[in-house]
């Protein structure tokens, strides 16, 4: 329901607002000038408008026209706020290219783009702003800074001085980032209805291959949210009713699709003891859904085998990642597999690290269980139930996929995703791809010494590997020049600032007769509305994906906080639908996830997004070739991936036997229990300074 802005929720803003502009020590004379190197990526996103995007002259929903090298509006409306002037000096690259072309004329900028782990470096030999020496002029900072201890650690360049040499990025915090994603109305044609299914056509199922992962015999409980969301249950997965769904098809050998979905049919009725009815695909895609891996990969097998019934041709691709050509993308697959087998690491915030249940760091890549899961995914390859593009790396993307009727289920964002559903799918026929729950999982968080079967997820989003660093030579000898970039960071951390830097400015934002905002409840917060001529314009420039919107023509979310209530009113009413049961799960506590705080189980402790290393660790961790950005582990477009390979090819073919003699590869010949020890120290250094500021 749409609200007036609450007085209380003015009442913050208007404060923040004073706490920028009033401080006499802050103040700056009025168009003061800050030369900006900063932006995200190229030069589309950027904080002035590109030849490419502005062409001769773009008009926006707020009726104003816009000439290449224009600043984008939130920097109009930043200039009036903060009284300063911005000349852009942003080269149009990623953060690590941006920074590596300024880092020898630094005096010639005031503000610059670069990865946290740089900032950090070239912070420590003096060449960027130590923020904590003004935490004074930066009231806003630091309060969201006391709120988020984990933040406050990942940004931490010194652990002895407490110095900071970059203001962060988030794109979303404290708030989950990929999930599932699924054509669930295949999940309903296969599953749902009385009686038993048929077909006039269907394949067969490949020759079993994957083995089962869950139990085969007893009971297993799960907490869950009811049907409508208001509370919670247990439901009971009842092994000794019928058999592990896997044992009992693999027993069965090769067989119809036909026989396989009605196999699956049986194990739900009698697994469930009736709980779903005739909806079982409530299993997977309802507001209690209660799936784990196995039932997915004995739907996948019945949707692989019944592409006729599905897609009218003979072929369909149970799961698969977007882009499958690139790397970058391939990757979620075996974050995908973490969050399938119960396997911390995959999706950590820095590296493969996570906090173990002893308060340690532990490098998934060195842990036997990492590739454990690894193998139970090369047998769903070895199946035919991982996409033949996958496993070829060839040239077809998600969107393909879609629009083709290909595709059954990834792991990837909610919005950009799932607005596919307005632009590659024919909903009039029923089509639907959409989040669903986080899967049940033997997670090892130390309350049971077997494990405990529980939804969890890693996917936690927190500081981003990006940030904005004030130029120490630039502004040196310039009190004015500092206390506007201080100024500027401040302010993106006030209440008014966090939405100018998600929303744009005020003309993109519904308001009432009085001025007020339209406000909606989000995450238990007020939020804006997005005005209607703001969300048909990104319809019409964007295709509805918010983020490329937002960047491209408005210039927020460049940096600093990037809320994802702008991004939730442009997610299509299918991709609300799938992320409301998650967030609502998330919310009844049934769905788990890391803090952004030190916890006192340590395993629930998001790792911090940048360990304090200093130059020399840091200069001896890049001698380990193999576990380096660009090593054997890489996540970026053209790198190499051997999760991705172990997923794809096999052991044999990346030349491991076994899960143990991999991780033992990673231990020994490649260093990684020296990259450990490394890290391990630095995040050592972090709990002691956090418990010297009395926590």
């Amino acid at each position: 329901m749409k609200r007036i802005l609450s007085l209380a929720l003015v009442c913050v803003m208007m404060l923040s607002l004073v706490a920028v502009n009033a401080s006499a020590e802050a103040a700056y004379a009025p168009g003061t000038v800050l030369r900006m190197a900063t932006g995200y990526n190229s030069a589309k996103t950027g904080i002035s408008f590109d030849a490419e995007t502005a062409g001769e002259g773009i008009t926006l929903a707020d009726g104003k026209t816009y000439n290449t090298g224009a600043l984008k509006p939130t920097w109009v409306a930043l200039e009036e706020i903060l009284g300063v002037k911005f000349e852009d000096k942003y080269q149009g690259n990623g953060s690590a290219k941006e920074f590596e072309f300024w880092k020898d004329r630094l005096a010639e900028v005031d503000m610059v783009s670069g990865t946290a782990a740089t900032l950090s470096e070239y912070g420590e030999v003096g060449s960027l702003v130590n923020l904590a020496d003004y935490m004074d002029k930066l009231p806003n900072f630091k309060a969201y800074l006391d709120a988020n201890p984990i933040v406050r650690l990942s940004i931490t360049g010194n652990t002895k001085t407490g110095a900071i040499y970059f203001s962060p990025y988030f794109d979303g915090v404290n708030d989950i980032e990929r999930m599932p994603l699924m054509r669930v109305d295949w999940a309903v044609k296969l599953l749902d209805g009385e009686g038993e299914f048929t077909a006039e056509a269907c394949k067969d199922i490949a020759a079993p291959v994957y083995t089962p992962y869950m139990p085969t015999s007893g009971k297993v409980e799960i907490e869950t949210p009811t049907l409508d969301g208001t509370a919670t249950e247990t439901v009971t997965k009842d092994y000794d009713a019928y058999g592990n769904i896997i044992a009992k098809m693999n027993e069965k050998g090769v067989m119809s699709g036909v026989e396989a979905v009605n196999m699956l049919r049986e194990y739900i009725d009698k697994t469930y003891n009736g709980y779903y009815g005739t909806t079982r695909s409530n299993l997977f895609c309802g507001q209690n859904a209660a799936w784990d891996v196995d039932e997915l990969v004995a739907l996948m097998r019945c949707v692989v085998a019944n592409p006729f019934t599905l897609n009218g041709t003979d072929t369909i691709q149970g799961m698969f990642s977007r882009e499958e050509a690139n790397n970058g993308r391939r990757v979620d697959l075996y974050r995908f597999a973490g969050t399938l087998f119960g396997v911390r690491g995959l999706e950590a915030r820095q590296d493969y690290l996570y906090v173990g249940t002893d308060g340690q760091l532990h490098d998934a890549r060195q842990e036997k269980a990492t590739y454990e899961a690894l193998a139970k995914m090369h047998e769903m390859t070895e199946e035919g139930l991982i996409s033949t593009a996958y496993v070829n790396a060839e040239d077809l993307n998600s969107s393909k996929y879609l629009e083709m009727d290909l595709g059954f289920v990834s792991y990837d964002y909610n919005q950009t995703q799932t607005v596919m559903n307005a632009t590659k799918l024919q909903n009039d026929e029923g089509e639907k791809y959409m989040a669903i729950m986080v899967p049940v999982a033997r997670w090892f968080d130390g309350s049971d010494e077997n494990g405990t079967y529980m939804r969890f997820t890693e996917s936690w989003r927190s500081v981003k590997t990006d940030g904005w660093a004030i130029s120490k030579a630039g502004v040196e000898g310039n009190a004015d020049k500092l206390n506007a970039a201080l100024a500027l960071i401040d302010y993106a951390y006030s209440e008014k600032g966090q939405i100018l830097m998600s929303y744009g400015p005020d003309a993109f934002i519904k308001t009432k007769d009085d001025g007020s905002y339209e406000t909606f409840l989000f995450n238990g917060k007020e939020m804006p509305v997005i005005a209607d001529a703001t969300k048909d314009e990104l319809w019409a420039k964007a295709s509805g994906n918010y983020t490329n919107y937002a960047r491209q023509f408005l210039g927020s979310t460049l940096s600093f906080v990037k809320s994802q209530a702008f991004e939730y009113q442009c997610t299509h009413d299918i991709g609300k639908e799938g992320a409301g049961y998650i967030s609502t799960a998330i919310g009844l506590g049934t769905i788990k996830h890391p803090e952004l705080a030190i916890t006192e189980n340590g395993w629930y402790t998001s790792v911090p997004t940048v360990l304090p290393n200093t130059k020399v660790e840091n200069d001896e961790l890049n001698t380990y070739t193999q576990l380096t950005a660009n090593g054997k582990f890489s996540a970026t477009k053209g790198g190499e991936n051997l999760f991705v390979d172990l997923i794809s090819k096999g052991f044999t073919e990346a030349g491991l036997m076994t899960p143990e003699e991999a991780a033992d590869t990673v231990f020994g010949d490649w260093f990684g229990e020296f990259y450990l020890e490394l890290k391990t120290t630095a995040w050592e250094r972090v709990k002691d300074y956090y418990n010297s500021l009395g926590n």
